[in-house]
């Protein structure tokens, strides 16, 4: 999704611009053409010569604006050339200029002459940013379909405050500006409820033991991840998950399960809302019978372990399913995928499955790529050959639109 893509960053004056360093230098290796342009406040903070040598290119000032030994003007070249343009620190300064459509520098005016969608993630102090001028600023450049938007988070600022007004992580950057890129900015699931889980479940048999699975929750989080850049609501029940793989979807509502019994009652009760559910979540068959209160001493352990079946949530969604709601389960499989998932599609009545591999290289639980074919109830079958997670995740959303407009939906 980077190789060979054209990504210009512009970065205004704010301490987070170290941040940005670690954007460069991923896309950078990841193959991707990056071009860089810092205000004059920038330059204060950081060098562009960090910014040249992380880029493989030279970086940008408003003395390069000036200089005139460009073939056209640079905020035209450059304006043409980008197919997503990411401003990162956004300072209130730069935020005010966009907002009234300003150019006094070279990021401005390549803003202007400039077609490509457009990802803010602004930085500041939390006084600056609770601002009724910015805030008006900020409400008022949403509007404008252009521009996507990484909201601060809250946490302790460089001066010392503990409020709102961190600049977004890189990984959360980075997830977005790869969705731009196979999106273009199109913002096709606007108005959208999605339901997601994702993740493994756990069944205790005592407070430290239990029945599981692999799953980290990687292949949701990465749903979710598409479906909030191309403009849904989205909510996520999901078991027990690595807290910093959920710190990149701070607009999304979390629900936390550990059982198949707790995301089963979760799943029913956000179900109603939902315009489209993704089963993705590994969710146990079984449960021990009894559960222990407290941890069994090694020579208390039993030879066997009677077991018990937990709800089918699936089934259970599918029995409440309103006609105008879409329905997308998961089949992870090994052998031959697609028996399993075809049986799987039409016992649950689903409108759509996805069947992947957990037994290929790269696939499958843990893994940051997957493969897959997706399967509809109409038959329709595309195969999705290796890729990240966030890439499939993108084909899925538009393959399941694909059948709902076949359908009228």
């Amino acid at each position: 999704m980077l190789h060979s893509k054209r990504i210009l960053i512009g970065i205004s004056g704010g301490i987070a611009s170290y941040k940005v360093c670690e954007v460069v230098s991923t896309l950078a290796k990841a193959g991707a053409d990056v071009r860089v342009i810092l205000t004059e406040g920038a330059t204060q903070f950081i060098s562009p010569l960090t910014f040249a040598t992380l880029s493989r290119h030279p970086a940008y000032t408003d003395r390069s604006f000036w200089q005139p030994d460009h073939h056209r003007p640079l905020h035209i070249e450059l304006g043409e050339w980008a197919e997503v343009f990411l401003i990162a620190p956004l300072t209130a300064n730069t935020l005010a200029k966009l907002t009234y459509g300003l150019a006094d520098n070279l990021l401005t005016n390549t803003v202007l002459a400039s077609a490509c969608p457009v990802l803010l993630a602004p930085a500041m102090n939390t006084e600056m940013w609770q601002q009724s001028t910015v805030q008006r600023n900020w409400q008022q450049i949403k509007t404008d379909s252009r521009y996507h938007i990484l909201s601060p988070g809250a946490g302790i600022l460089a001066c010392d405050r503990v409020g709102t007004g961190r600049m977004a992580e890189p990984p959360e950057i980075l997830a977005y500006l790869q969705s731009l890129l196979y999106t273009n900015g199109k913002r096709d699931l606007q108005g959208k409820r999605i339901l997601i889980s994702t993740g493994g479940t756990r069944e205790h048999f005592d407070p430290v033991r239990f029945i599981g699975n692999p799953s980290t929750g990687k292949m949701g989080i990465a749903l979710a991840q598409a479906a909030i850049h191309r403009g849904a609501t989205v909510t996520l029940v999901h078991a027990p998950v690595q807290a910093e793989l959920l710190a990149v979807l701070p607009s999304v509502q979390l629900i936390p399960t550990i059982t198949a019994d707790e995301m089963h009652q979760a799943m029913l009760s956000y179900s109603p809302e939902a315009d489209w559910i993704i089963m993705a979540a590994a969710v146990a068959d079984v449960r021990p019978a009894k559960v222990h209160p407290e941890k069994l001493p090694k020579r208390s352990l039993p030879d066997s372990l009677p077991l018990a079946p937990v709800p089918d949530i699936v089934a259970d969604l599918s029995q409440r399913k309103q006609p105008h709601q879409r329905l997308i389960g998961f089949a992870a499989q090994t052998g031959d995928i697609l028996p399993p998932a075809q049986e799987k599609l039409q016992r649950k009545r689903l409108d759509a499955i996805v069947a992947n591999p957990i037994d290929q290289p790269n696939s499958g639980f843990g893994s940051d790529q997957n493969q897959a074919i997706f399967l509809n109830a109409q038959g329709h079958q595309v195969r999705i050959p290796p890729c990240s997670k966030l890439h499939l995740a993108h084909q899925l959303f538009e393959f399941v639109q694909a059948e709902s407009i076949h359908r009228g939906a």
